[in-house]
């Protein structure tokens, strides 16, 4: 078993800057590809941003290209989501998610087998 927990979330500004982490515990050699997927109250789940195994292919939603950046130091377990230039749209729950089945990048929530509780960003306009 994997356990991911996220931690960063909170309130913020339009306009500005949040780091968030998902650290990973368990099987951890069991994970690969990794990602990041965000579910805004009354609305379905989305895709985020995607890690490959090794960091070295990223993947992200149109939404958030060019403002968040996915990262991962896998010596320390550790997966990350710089969020800059933050808009209210990005107002959401906050997951990681871990993908035993998958080596490169993957925005399809189905080939992630472990998932964290989320974590809370609200950006306020």
């Amino acid at each position: 078993q994997v356990q991911l927990v996220e931690s960063g979330g909170g309130l913020v500004q339009a306009g500005g800057s949040r780091r968030l982490s998902c650290a990973a515990s368990g099987r951890t050699f069991s994970i690969h590809t990794m990602g990041w997927f965000r579910q805004a109250s009354g609305k379905e789940r989305e895709f985020v941003g995607t890690i490959s195994s090794t960091g070295t292919w990223t993947q992200y939603s149109d939404a958030v290209k060019g403002r968040f950046t996915i990262s991962r130091d896998n010596a320390k377990n550790t997966l990350y989501l710089q969020m800059n230039s933050l808009k209210s749209e990005d107002t959401a729950v906050y997951y990681c998610a871990a993908s035993t089945q998958r080596y490169s990048v993957s925005s399809d929530a189905t080939e992630y087998d472990y998932w964290g509780q989320g974590t809370q960003v609200t950006v306020s306009s």
